[in-house]
């Protein structure tokens, strides 16, 4: 096992992880890792912060351009939602929101975190894919979860633990072209829809989104939707072997 290195102190190295998978920097974790462990190196509560941070999407810090988008989709769904609570049609900088608008925003948000926990299945069910995990039990699935939802969601960081073979590389090749270009198809779509809609004017019945209310309903919103998928998996990697420990 591969350890971090504390030069900077051992709060140093997991500042440097969290911070750098945010907004996709592609940075490897824990300043230099002694041993070339990566976010392996970390303990597996440790390792599962930096894996929850990507799982949201990028909207944290919000990555270059997809950061953007990503958190588009959220803004849009969360705007439906608060429609749906105040009986009102919903609207955003002035344009309807229909069900084509939900439609795409629903498939940008909710399309990656789904082909994540597909391809992580494969990787730990098949005989090709088990050949990548060199650590047994809970912390092997918990390489296979991160390496997919790291290749899918923009980042490059990995758990050194787990190896390339032909099966893995060509799976995290789905996951990069599918991570990339699915969101970016969803919101060209979701731009192009409300684009050729007509802007009303607000009205006293109009939520606005410019409040602390909407910003609550927002991260409320994506902790919800990201949060809830990414949790079962959590249970069966990071959390089971976290509570064995």
């Amino acid at each position: 096992m591969a350890s971090p290195s504390t030069r900077c102190g051992a709060r140093a190295p997991k500042a440097s992880a969290y911070v750098k998978v945010d907004p996709t920097t592609g940075g490897g974790g824990g300043l230099q890792i002694v041993g070339g462990g990566g976010h392996d190196a970390f303990t597996a509560y440790g390792g599962a912060v930096p894996l929850i941070n990507i799982f949201f999407g990028e909207v944290i810090f919000g990555g270059v351009g997809s950061g953007l988008y990503g958190m588009f989709f959220y803004i849009v769904l969360a705007v439906f939602i608060a429609g749906l609570m105040v009986g009102r049609t919903p609207e955003y900088l002035g344009k309807k929101i229909g069900a084509r608008e939900i439609k795409y925003a629903a498939l940008g948000a909710l399309f990656v975190p789904t082909m994540v926990l597909t391809l992580t299945a494969l990787s730990v069910v098949t005989k090709s894919g088990l050949a990548s995990i060199f650590n047994p039990g809970a912390h092997g699935f918990t390489e296979a979860l991160y390496a997919y939802t790291s290749q899918s969601n923009n980042n490059g960081s990995a758990f050194a633990g787990y190896g390339a073979t032909n099966f893995s590389a060509e799976l995290g090749a789905v996951a990069m072209y599918l991570g990339r270009f699915a969101p970016l198809l969803a919101a060209l779509a979701l731009g192009g829809a409300m684009a050729g809609k007509k802007t009303v004017p607000a009205s006293v019945g109009t939520f606005r989104t410019d409040g602390p209310t909407f910003v609550v309903l927002l991260v409320g919103v994506i902790l919800l939707t990201a949060g809830l998928m990414v949790f079962p998996a959590l249970t069966l990697g990071p959390i089971v072997e976290g509570l064995s420990h």
